[in-house]
């Protein structure tokens, strides 16, 4: 995903949120800021980029057995439901 070069709020969050991921190597202050993005402005482009980079740090900490365990626990509660 680039860099958003938008100049709303979410773009320049957006933009910090990315430099702290690829820049400073600093993926779980990256994940938090994404996920502010995502709350405060769900509606703003920024935020579908942030889900995108979100599951790309997703993939990139939690083993693929850990991620495919949680996804069954999730799918069996709620088709259970």
């Amino acid at each position: 995903m680039k860099k958003n070069t938008e100049s709303t709020e979410a773009g320049k969050q957006y933009d910090v949120a990315y430099a702290a991921q690829y820049s400073g190597h600093d993926l779980l202050g990256a994940l938090k800021l994404y996920k502010e993005i995502t709350v405060a402005h769900p509606n703003d482009q920024a935020a579908k980029n942030s889900l995108a980079q979100i599951q790309n740090i997703v993939k990139a900490v939690v083993p693929k057995q850990e991620l495919l365990d949680a996804q069954m626990t999730m799918a069996l509660s709620h088709l259970e439901q």
